[in-house]
Formats: C-alpha cells, sequence, structure tokens
C-alpha cells in the first residue's frame, strides 16, 4: 500500500513539511515562537526544559530534542540558544548531525544582541530554508515507511471497550503490511506482563519489556512512594477504572496482538518493523513527545473522558469510545467508535473506518488538533514516570 509522502535526503519519509524553530531552553522558547510566527511553514517546539538538569536528565534532552529535528515530518531545523543553558547549542547540532543530514542553522540571542536581533537572523533562516521546502514535492512511499504512535489518555472503561480495541485493529494492519507501530506508557502495562511477554519475539526482548515495568514500580518504591497513588487519575477513576491493573488492561488493546519485535528507551530512535514497545510515562504529553523524537510521523490518541491534546510536528488523530464525550467534544474528537457499546458496529467495522481516517490524515488532510493549531509539549525527567 501507498501513501504521498516528502522524501527526505536521509531517506527517511515525512508526511507533513514543516521548517521546525528548536529551542535549547525555556529562555530561548519565546524568541523560537516569535521566528515561526513570522514564517509560514514553520513550526516551533514550546520546550519548558533545557536549565538545571541532572547527567542523566541532559542525556535524555538531547537525545528528544535531536529526534525532533531529525523526525521525518522536519525539513529542517533553526536552533535557538541563549548559552547559559545546559542544552547547549553546539553540542544539539553535532547529535542532530548524527541523526539526519537534514539542513540545520544556529541562532545564539546574546552573540547577536539580543532578541530582536536574534528574531530577525532566524526569521532569514526560517524563511529561506521555507522556500526550500517549499520545492519539495510528494512522492509515492510504501506503507512499510510508516510508523504509527499510540497514545491513550483520560481513560474510562469505554476505551478498553471500544477505542483501544479500534485502535488495535489499526496497528494490526500497519503491522501486516510491514510498517511499525508503537505501544507506550510504562505505568500502565503493570499487570500485563504475563499477556505480553509471551508476545514478543525472542527472549531478549521480553527481558526487556519485563525489565522496564519492573524499574518503574521499584522506582517508586526507592522513593517511598506508590505508583498507583497517582494511577488511575480523579479523572479515571469518576469515569469507572478503580485499578491500575484493570486500567492497563484495557490499555494494551491499543496494540492489538501483533508480536513484540523490539522495547526502546525514551525518545530512542525506532529503526525496527512490527509493533514495537516505548518506554514512556503516563502523562500523555510526555509520552507522545518521546514517540515523536522516535520518529513517528503521526499519533492516534483514544480517550474516553476527552482531551484536545495536539503535536506541532505531527497530526494527532483523537478516537473516543464514548458517545457523550464524542458530542461534548465534537471539536476535537476525529472519530466515534461508541457504535460497539451500542452494538450498531464490530470493532472490524470501526477498525476500518479509523484506518480509512488515518491514511486521510497521512496522506495529507488535517487531524481537528492540527487544525486548531495545538502544539503541546512536555519532556520526561526521571521523577515524571508516574
Amino acid at each position: 500500500m501507498k501513501f504521498k509522502g516528502y522524501r527526505r535526503p536521509d531517506g527517511s519519509v515525512g508526511i507533513r513539511n514543516h521548517v521546525l524553530v528548536l529551542p535549547c531552553s525555556l529562555c530561548a522558547s519565546e524568541t523560537a515562537r516569535f521566528i515561526a510566527s513570522q514564517v509560514p511553514g514553520s513550526v516551533y517546539i514550546p520546550n519548558q526544559g533545557g536549565c538545571a538538569l541532572s547527567a542523566a536528565d541532559l542525556e535524555l534532552t538531547y537525545r528528544v530534542l535531536s529526534g525532533f529535528a531529525a523526525n521525518p515530518n522536519v525539513y529542517g531545523t533553526v536552533v535557538v540558544a541563549n548559552t547559559c543553558e545546559n542544552v547547549q547549542p553546539d553540542e544539539l547540532i553535532r547529535r542532530i548531525k548524527e541523526k539526519t543530514n537534514k539542513p540545520v542553522e544556529k541562532v545564539v540571542i546574546r552573540d547577536v544582541g539580543g532578541t530582536i536581533k536574534a528574531a530577525e537572523l532566524g526569521v532569514k533562516y526560517a524563511s529561506q530554508m521555507s522556500r526550500e521546502a517549499s520545492k519539495v514535492q510528494k512522492e509515492d512511499a510504501d506503507i512499510t515507511e510508516l510508523i504509527l504512535a499510540t497514545e491513550c489518555g483520560g481513560s474510562d472503561p469505554t476505551s478498553g471497550l471500544a477505542a483501544n480495541p479500534t485502535l488495535g485493529e489499526v496497528s494490526d494492519k500497519i503491522v501486516s503490511m510491514g510498517g511499525t507501530s508503537i505501544l507506550s506508557e510504562t505505568s500502565e502495562l503493570v499487570g500485563t506482563e504475563e499477556i505480553l511477554a509471551p508476545r514478543c519475539v525472542n527472549d531478549e526482548v521480553a527481558k526487556k519489556l519485563l525489565g522496564i515495568i519492573k524499574d518503574n514500580e521499584e522506582y517508586f518504591e526507592k522513593l517511598g512512594e506508590s505508583l498507583r497513588d497517582g494511577n488511575p487519575s480523579a479523572g479515571n477513576k469518576e469515569g469507572g477504572l478503580t485499578t491500575l491493573e484493570e486500567k492497563s488492561l484495557g490499555c494494551i488493546h491499543k496494540a492489538g496482538y501483533s508480536p513484540i519485535t523490539e522495547v526502546y528507551a525514551y525518545g530512542e530512535m525506532v529503526d525496527k518493523k512490527g509493533l514495537v514497545v516505548m518506554d514512556t510515562p503516563g502523562q500523555d504529553i510526555a509520552s507522545i513527545a518521546a514517540m515523536v523524537a522516535g520518529g513517528a510521523q503521526v499519533v492516534i490518541f483514544t480517550t474516553g473522558r476527552g482531551t484536545p491534546t495536539g503535536n506541532g510536528i505531527v497530526p494527532v488523530i483523537k478516537i473516543t469510545g464514548n458517545a457523550e464525550t464524542a458530542q461534548l467534544m465534537e471539536d476535537n474528537i476525529d472519530y466515534d467508535a461508541s457504535g460497539i457499546i451500542t452494538g450498531d458496529k464490530t470493532i472490524e467495522e470501526t477498525g476500518k473506518e479509523l484506518f480509512d481516517i488515518l491514511m486521510d490524515v497521512v496522506n495529507g488532510q488535517q487531524s481537528k488538533a492540527e487544525s486548531l493549531g495545538f502544539n503541546d509539549m512536555s519532556m520526561a525527567r526521571k521523577c515524571n514516570f508516574c
């Protein structure tokens, strides 16, 4: 199966053609926002990190930010820095170039004389990239080059009964055609170990999977806390979910029934085909950020209670199995799978309909979050893995 995409110099294929204005830290984020606002075709990341980082969190931040620049939906990147931050622009650019040979430029606010002069230079670089990007024509690409990120948030019982199984159908279809699907949210794999481990393609992958789940629980225990103190959330409980294990059993339906071929660290570049797992927190936006850094070109996000979340680099498609949520959040929900609950549709039927929506978005149609310009950003630190 084919889709239309933008072929990059590194061989990857994007479904969008953005120029990315990438701030090294929160202190550079407003300047980056101003630059992006002046150049059609550009987006920025509202980076609220980059400073006061431990060595481990600094490494994670470099991994994620460089992954954003390498994402196939990005034509080229303008890095914006203040130079006092932990994330240094030259080191970030070095790491970007290790992952991709796409264009990259640097603007340092202090070195050029302040925000106004930095913005002038940034607009110059971004405008030039935008003109170059506009010359890139879409071409046929195979579905094997697509990486789908799967996410769930604001879950309720309809998530496990309708929305997640519908997404699971889509995930299995992508995998069966040679593409890649990412299962995320390690905290919501707790209690499903005996189901997921036998699905791993070998003992090494199973060991990695069980290891990230075990490490996640033990981290909280070392702090004298419990993973279950904040999960399920108040909204989950109001919706009808009572335990983390119950939530997890619904969560994993997003992954369908395909074998698990690999397990990746947070924000690590995904280089295997099939169904893979990424070690991310249950915080939706931070989880999506990691999968975007890993190379996913599109996200399908299931929700029972509803959420308006979007991402500046990739389109986010929202699906719910809750008819009330579909009505109350019509501005945000792209697909209503509640027909499974009422008995009007089968999982196979909703899966087919959602797959058709996915391919429309892959080929250029905007998701609702995308059309609203939503650009949510959060990056995990170790203490955020809850």
